[in-house]
């Protein structure tokens, strides 16, 4: 849609440079061209592999990536606002610890996940209230409760583990069932992923968070919450990586002292491949879903083709560093177009004045 204002040209009606034609096309088809990469390297592992895509295979790729799926959605809207969260990973290793200690005395597996949410929940608004009310950086908030939430979970589980053994039965299949190849944990975090999407596009609090990232300052001035709106990201994202954790107890069945070390960079990795501009004010879930299910399909692909898995990691780096770049390259664009339009407004403005 586009507003065009008494005696002044519509932006639409500038002419662009195929430069900046091109680069906002690349931008607008992220979300499309990691779907293509993916579906690109499902084939060719396919072809040369025949027993990559059966049923097992199919339900263990999206088992991998529904954990990740998962942490990033809630990522998503912290970044969202300009701000990000170290500290999932280690919300993620303490709730499923967590889960696993109450489950071992007898506990009901829903309440045990309840918990678990719970718990990452308290994290985040810690997290939040650091950040929106203390107006501490981000970066530096949640690098320290990284390290104060896996310093209490070392000292708490201590030498322990949580195994298969140790949990409901019921439990364990569930985290390694589902219908046909598709799992349950997976339908779980595609209900997520849905209704996460739906609440940025049609509620105002979640286009008041694009709003946010884009310029604080003017938000703060059209009278949007600010901190509520960062409080409300930060304990949304605690709680999915709480909800995370349950599910990958469930999921592998067995937890300790170093579940989630180092988990917060891939859930970074993901969201910045997957289009969600670490500037905030841009991106969406689909995308930072669709990052994680091409980073955590990397790990299945490289085996399947008889490569070391040890380039793994070194894929993930290219694929982050190119998304920075492009990202780099449309907000230079972006930041051009934008100043070639402002001179023309003004160009037109003093050629009426000088008409009228």
């Amino acid at each position: 849609m586009t507003v065009t204002a008494p005696n002044e040209a519509p932006v639409t009606d500038m002419p662009k440079s195929s430069g900046t034609r091109l680069v906002d096309r690349v931008f607008k088809m992220r979300e499309l061209a990691i779907l293509v990469v993916f579906l690109v390297m499902i084939i060719v592992t396919q072809l040369g592999n025949s027993d990559f895509l059966s049923e097992q295979g199919i339900k263990d790729l999206l088992l991998n990536a529904t954990i990740l799926v998962l942490v990033a959605t809630g990522q998503s809207l912290v970044v969202i606002t300009r701000n990000v969260d170290l500290s999932v990973g280690s919300t993620l290793g303490i709730s499923a610890f967590a889960t696993g200690t109450y489950l071992h005395g007898g506990g009901n597996p829903v309440v045990g996940v309840v918990l678990a949410i719970l718990l990452g929940v308290g994290f985040g608004l810690l997290n939040g209230l650091l950040v929106s009310l203390g107006q501490v950086p981000a970066l530096v908030v949640t690098l320290g409760t990284l390290y104060i939430i896996r310093g209490i979970d070392s000292i708490w589980v201590g030498s322990r583990q949580i195994t298969a053994a140790d949990l409901p039965g019921g439990f364990v299949d569930f985290g390694s069932g589902g219908i046909s190849a598709v799992p349950w944990l997976a339908l779980i975090a595609l209900v997520v992923l849905v209704a996460t999407a739906y609440y940025l596009k049609h509620f105002g609090s979640g286009r008041e968070l694009y709003a946010l990232g884009s310029n604080p300052e003017a938000a703060r001035l059209a009278g949007i919450p600010v901190r509520k709106r960062i409080l409300t990201a930060y304990t949304f994202c605690g709680g999915l990586a709480g909800l995370a954790g349950a599910l990958y107890l469930a999921r592998f069945g067995n937890v300790d002292s170093g579940t989630g070390n180092g988990y917060e960079l891939t859930v970074v990795s993901a969201v910045v491949v997957g289009g969600v501009v670490f500037t905030g004010g841009s991106g969406s879930v689909y995308g930072a879903a669709l990052g994680a299910l091409l980073l955590t399909s990397i790990n299945s692909v490289l085996p399947a083709l008889g490569v070391s898995s040890v380039w793994v990691l070194a894929i993930n780096g290219v694929l982050l560093l190119l998304a920075i770049a492009v990202d780099r390259i449309v907000a230079l664009r972006v930041a051009s177009a934008l100043k070639k339009t402002t001179a023309k407004k003004t160009a037109l403005k003093k050629e009426n004045a000088r008409h009228a």
